[in-house]
């Protein structure tokens, strides 16, 4: 009776935490936006301030659907398995990729303590970035300069955080699931606590598309 009631309870918990999540995440905009405009660079003013917005809007969306999916995992008793993973886990890399086929955009996960070998640093930025994370544990997002591919443009990245629903399957190296094992040899995303900084998103805006939306206003 107990893990019946456990189990309804779990989609209206999740509900509830995506609505907090949503609620925050509308305040990191307001204040990343604000901060973006009291420090911007010369060359980061030229950008639409609603292209950023945009970015930065798409991405606290992402987060929260991440957010909301693994809090699902809660209280569960079942075992972590492959079909989980495509239940909770391939939305937000599907979400990642419908965004960057939507915007002209590219948006990635990284993490130093990669599972998938695709989201590993991709270049010093990269590198740079999750170090200036994990030295200011407050910051929640920022603004770069780059050139990708010889291409110019602006990158935002924003933090991850462990949430303890996470933990099911980046807790201990031991208790991972035996999917993780076996899909993922190299896998090094384990042995987290809550409140570690799990990655950073990455949105990478080409300089192209920022004229393009210019053009069209």
């Amino acid at each position: 009776m107990t893990k019946r009631v456990q189990n309804t309870a779990q989609p209206q918990q999740g509900l509830y935490k995506l609505a907090q999540k949503l609620l925050g995440s509308a305040l990191v905009l307001v204040t990343i936006i604000g901060i973006w405009a009291l420090s911007a660079t010369p060359a980061l003013a030229q950008i639409n301030p609603s292209t950023l917005a945009k970015a930065v809007e798409e991405i606290e969306n992402l987060d929260a659907m991440r957010s909301g999916l693994a809090s699902t995992l809660e209280g569960s008793t079942d075992p972590v398995t492959g079909e989980t993973f495509k239940q909770v886990c391939k939305p937000v890399g599907m979400r990642a990729m419908q965004l960057s086929k939507e915007n002209g955009w590219q948006v990635k996960q990284i993490s130093k303590k990669f599972r998938n070998p695709a989201h590993k640093p991709d270049g010093p930025h990269a590198i740079m970035a999750l170090a200036k994370f994990e030295q200011d544990p407050d910051l929640v997002g920022f603004w770069d300069r780059e050139i990708r591919d010889g291409q110019g443009g602006t990158r935002y990245y924003r933090r991850i955080n462990v949430e303890a629903s996470c933990l099911a399957c980046h807790g201990g190296k031991g208790s991972r699931p035996e999917f993780v094992k076996n899909k993922y040899p190299e896998d090094r995303a384990f042995d987290f606590n809550v409140g570690d900084l799990r990655g950073m998103y990455s949105v990478f805006i080409p300089d192209e598309v920022q004229a393009a939306v210019q053009a069209s206003l």
